[in-house]
């Protein structure tokens, strides 16, 4: 007599997609993600406060602390925003929504944070060009001999 084989369970009951994840798994998934997000960021932001406070009013210090801040801040919301599109792929809706709220508050922090540095590091102003003449009148306007031309 021949023993039958057993059953293999069909590949789409074997991807974690496959089926939607429990409401209190996903709530305690977010949970924790959460704090876990907020730990990490709230203790990187310390350390380049620290740094920023170490500096002791040497500006390039400060400007350096910054800037490693505001990208340090770029990579952690790429983070954020690839751990939302896994919980979307696990079919985990609130721990999704949760991730895509902190990447919107992330996101916000980047763009204030790069605002004011831009506001307080304005561009240089631009150099004139070799063809550029300027007028030597004192009104700004081209005189009509130049006009002419």
């Amino acid at each position: 007599m021949t023993q039958a084989l057993p059953e293999r369970p069909s590949l789409r009951s074997r991807r974690p997609w496959s089926n939607r994840t429990t409401r209190t798994s996903d709530i305690a998934a977010a949970v924790t993600l959460s704090i876990g997000e907020i730990a990490v960021f709230a203790w990187a932001t310390y350390g380049y406060g620290i740094t920023t406070w170490a500096a002791q009013g040497d500006q390039d210090e400060i400007d350096e602390a910054t800037l490693a801040n505001i990208a340090w801040m770029e990579h952690f919301l790429c983070v954020v925003l690839a751990l939302a599109a896994l919980a979307a792929l696990s079919r985990a809706p609130w721990t999704t929504v949760s991730h895509l709220l902190a990447a919107g508050l992330v996101a916000v922090l980047v763009m204030g944070s790069r605002y004011e540095y831009d506001r307080d590091h304005p561009a240089p102003a631009p150099t004139r060009s070799a063809h550029c003449t300027p007028c030597l009148s004192g009104s700004g306007e081209m005189p009509l001999s130049r006009m002419m031309m």
